[in-house]
């Protein structure tokens, strides 16, 4: 994907490649791009139309090609980073009949019976869909392991089994884009204010946000492990910087853009005689 204000491809810029250290990213930066928000949100609008037409190409070939890819965005960030937005302004300018959103919740005791991939599985996206895991499996690692919810021995298994369970999708043509939309504590101190602020915001608000903050470096470091044990190249990490809301969705944009037209979705070609048609329906 190119435009006038990247300057540099965000699928290379924001990967989690060796060596990467969370703590080296500013939240406040716009990686990659020279333009301001009004820029910013002026191309936002305008690739849009291209993210609709790619993700209609996906959906239609689908329907002719029942081993068609799919793509899998997982969301993950501390609260109040904008996994909302993203999926109002980037996911929502698509056709809502190819995209499968699932925002994972505190798990019920069905789902505490089984293994913690078990509800997983069964959201993964049908082929021709873009699926969006507004949280994901990456919870059981990384609340796990900030708020000691589980042994380390066991962490540390469900590093493997996130492994394997990323690569088994990608064998069968999920293309998957993992992204932490990464703020600063600052940044959410302040969001979280304008919820208590505003009674229209109250809703969004959770008394357990401040508690979540009072670990805040213990998240990091949990942030760090996750990206060191789990970005591999079938299924990439991005870290996001996400201060500026409108960089944020934009970066984002521009990672489904990219995955998308590495696959290349093509319209089905018609299985009846087009002119045939033509004919039959100008005689009606």
């Amino acid at each position: 994907m190119t435009d006038a204000h990247w300057t540099a491809s965000p699928s290379t810029l924001l990967r989690v490649g060796p060596g990467f250290r969370l703590a080296d990213v500013d939240p406040a930066s716009t990686p990659g791009y020279d333009g301001g928000k009004k820029a910013g949100q002026a191309d936002l609008a305008a690739a849009a139309e291209r993210f609709d037409q790619l993700q209609e190409r996906l959906y239609a070939q689908s329907r002719t090609q029942p081993d068609s890819p799919s793509v899998l965005l997982v969301l993950q960030a501390m609260d109040s980073a904008g996994k909302g937005g993203i999926v109002r302004h980037v996911i929502g300018a698509t056709d809502p009949q190819g995209v499968h959103l699932k925002a994972f919740k505190k798990p019920t005791a069905e789902e505490l019976a089984h293994d913690f991939l078990w509800r997983i599985e069964k959201e993964v996206p049908e082929p021709g869909y873009i699926g969006v895991f507004d949280r994901s499996h990456y919870e059981d690692v990384l609340i796990g392991r900030a708020r000691q919810l589980a042994p380390g021995e066991e962490i540390e298994r469900r590093y493997g089994a996130i492994a394997d369970f990323e690569e088994r999708m990608a064998g069968r043509g999920v293309h998957i884009v993992k992204v932490m939309l990464h703020i600063s504590g600052d940044e959410q101190k302040s969001r979280l204010a304008e919820r208590l602020d505003r009674p229209d915001k109250h809703w969004k608000y959770n008394p357990g946000d401040v508690d979540e903050r009072e670990l805040w470096p213990a998240y990091m470091e949990a942030y760090q492990t996750v990206f060191e044990r789990t970005s591999t190249d079938r299924a990439p990490w991005f870290v996001v910087p996400a201060n500026a809301k409108w960089y944020a969705r934009l970066a984002v944009q521009a990672l489904l853009i990219d995955v998308l037209e590495r696959i290349d979705p093509q319209w089905p070609v018609a299985d009846f005689d087009v002119e045939a048609e033509k004919a039959r329906l100008a005689a009606t």
